[in-house]
């Protein structure tokens, strides 16, 4: 089995770079499971209907999320839906869910979506704790479990992996949208990478535009994002999973800049 799990979509024009490239990525890879992180979708925070509709128009099998996932109050009529995943440590009570089981090629596959807590800014329970129940959860009834850990910090989600080795299948992190070159199988074979970077403008500051991004940066005077326009590129991962034993065999990096 073949999962493809795609960074951060920026904006309505990384909508249309997907668009654009899934269905070849798709038919050239063999790819039989998609993921995709839309919290940035929505002019760079939320996820609206359209773009939600899209999504399931382009056959993606779970939709993942982060911090701005309340972004956008569209989301409030179709937090329910199967496909959409809100990181599952958000505070006890709140609306939607963290964890989806799908069936794929006679496999059942677990997603789960968490959120750091390090310079996150969000209020969440400890994603260490909550990561652990989960697992423990569906270890009984999923064959496949993998993870989108929405996290600032590398030390954080570095140490994720280290912590769920051997017991889930891959841990993959969202958020920082700089894809990382150390994409390895771990001590006890989960496959990890700290960040899949980004599906956005190329010239920008992840995905925002650069003359607003640097005004802050020189001045440290507020001033309003925007994002970028221009050309996309689309990042995203590829794990190649066993059959057999659901360990992952290879994991191949995409990076079209």
């Amino acid at each position: 089995m073949k999962i493809l799990a795609v960074g951060d979509i920026v904006g309505e024009i990384g909508i249309k770079k997907l668009k654009e490239e899934l269905p070849k990525i798709r038919k050239e890879n063999n790819i039989d499971f998609v993921i995709v992180n839309a919290e940035n979708s929505a002019g760079g925070m939320g996820i609206t209907t359209k773009i939600f509709e899209d999504l399931l128009a382009l056959n993606v099998d779970a939709i993942t999320m982060g911090n701005h996932t309340w972004g956008k109050k569209d989301i409030f009529s179709f937090i329910d839906h199967p496909k959409l995943l809100r990181p599952a440590n958000y505070s006890r009570g709140v609306v939607g869910k963290g964890l989806g089981i799908y069936e794929c090629k006679g496999k059942k596959v677990a997603v789960i979506n968490l959120i750091g807590r390090t310079d996150m800014n969000v209020l969440s329970e400890n994603p260490f704790t909550v990561a652990n129940d989960l697992v423990n959860e569906v270890a009984d009834k999923a064959d496949i479990i993998i993870i989108d850990f929405h996290a600032e910090a590398t030390a954080e989600k570095i140490a994720m992996g280290i912590y769920l080795d051997g017991k889930i299948t891959a841990l993959y992190g969202t958020h920082t949208h700089v894809q990382t070159a150390d994409e390895h199988i771990l001590e006890n074979g989960t496959a990890y990478i700290t960040d899949i970077g980004m599906t956005g403008p190329k010239n920008s500051v992840i995905g925002m535009d650069s003359a607003a991004s640097i005004k802050r940066f020189v001045t440290s005077l507020p001033e309003r994002y925007k994002l970028a326009e221009g050309e996309c590129i689309f990042n995203a991962c590829i794990f190649e999973i066993n059959d057999d034993n659901c360990r992952v065999m290879n994991i191949n990096r995409i990076n079209m800049r």
